[in-house]
């Protein structure tokens, strides 16, 4: 999504310019050739990556191949730091400029990646305010641009046909792995709530028909639940409250100024090598933006049916609770404004190109939940 529309803006600053590489459908709707669809290389957690560690073997390599063989420009880099710097590595010193957009998440672990970034990018482009300062003295050129889900979330019209006076919206994710872990408890607490508040209505958003299958095949005995495809951004503007899987969504949840409890679990060996390595005090985004706890955070073997129930309870009604988390959504969004999110970091990445007017562009665009 975010890198369509740099794409877009890129190609509306130098009309000509072609791109190809990893991507999905909003990508390919700007005119990308697509070689390999992120839907194949989407996955969470150490254990789930190991497990297909072929497969990405074997997708880098090819992509490594191509790359040398018809020399782009440029080569883009968004988020998927593990693939991408790996890319970035074998490319370097080939003569070919290589931009990150989407900061790796040096600041939460890993932090002994930054002199490899430094080395072998020519610029990185951040989403965030704090990320610029994580690499003062590396050498890296990092600039930030705030964030698009800023501009996007601005003029979202609140889901027409959901006139329930008290409404609860669930996001297990998009990944499959997610929506099997995480839609059962949610489904759960929901089913609580429902039992003392018959008023209450219930919905689940799928962003794809991939994610709505899914999620059908987990609705058995929750008959009170509806779902909707598609349409998420609408249903988050007009929920009373949501239960939101960590990631991007709990920024764009915020955004939209719905009140929200953040929820997560993972592989019990993911979740264990996690603990040890990371460094910061939330997984939320919002959170984290914010530095402190805007929204309760409620985590693996913490995350369950009562405790969900129990937090997001205060959050349907007009409660100190939830007049609370909406001033932190204000000061969220504050921080996150910049001007014209597309085309500052279309022109940072233009910078580093040549006057040419017939250019190609190489692009990974993956997400990691940044």
């Amino acid at each position: 999504m975010h890198a369509a529309r740099v794409l877009r803006a890129m190609k509306d600053l130098r009309p000509g310019l072609t791109a190809w590489g990893i991507g999905g459908d909003q990508l390919a709707a700007e005119g990308m050739e697509l070689t390999h669809h992120v839907r194949d290389m989407s996955v969470m957690g150490m254990a789930e990556v190991l497990r297909r560690y072929g497969f990405f073997r074997r997708v880098f390599h090819e992509t490594l191949e191509r790359a040398r063989e018809r020399r782009p420009d440029l080569i883009l880099l968004i988020d998927y730091p593990g693939f991408n710097l790996r890319l970035a590595e074998k490319l370097q010193g080939v003569g070919i400029p290589i931009v990150q957009y989407v900061c790796p998440q040096v600041w939460a672990w890993k932090k002994s990646r930054i002199p490899k970034m430094a080395k072998v990018l020519d610029r990185m482009i951040a989403l965030f305010p704090f990320e610029p300062a994580v690499f003062e003295g590396s050498g890296l050129d990092v600039l930030y641009c705030g964030h698009p889900l800023v501009d996007e979330t601005l003029d979202v019209a609140p889901a027409e046909d959901w006139p329930e006076e008290k409404r609860l919206l669930l996001l297990p994710g998009s990944r499959e792995q997610e929506i099997r872990r995480l839609l059962q408890p949610m489904l759960d607490a929901a089913d609580r709530l429902v039992q003392d508040m018959p008023e209450l209505s219930v919905r689940i958003a799928a962003g794809d028909e991939n994610a709505e299958g899914w999620i059908r095949e987990e609705l058995e005995g929750h008959g009170f639940a509806e779902v909707v495809v598609g349409n998420t951004r609408a249903l988050l503007r007009r929920a009373s409250a949501a239960l939101v899987t960590s990631g991007t969504a709990t920024l764009e949840t915020a955004l939209l100024d719905c009140p929200m409890v953040v929820v997560y679990k993972t592989s019990a060996i993911t979740y264990a090598i996690g603990k040890r390595v990371l460094t910061v005090p939330h997984i939320g985004m919002v959170n984290l933006v914010a530095e402190r706890e805007v929204c309760p955070e409620l985590i693996q073997d913490a995350a369950t049916p009562e405790a969900l129930a129990v937090a997001v309870r205060p959050l349907l009604s007009d409660t100190p609770e939830r007049a609370k988390m909406r001033e932190g959504f204000c000061e969220v969004r504050d921080k996150l404004v910049s001007d014209d999110h597309a085309h500052r970091p279309a022109e940072a990445v233009l910078a580093l190109l040549s006057e040419d007017p017939s250019l190609s562009v190489t692009l990974n665009s993956m997400d990691s939940r940044s």
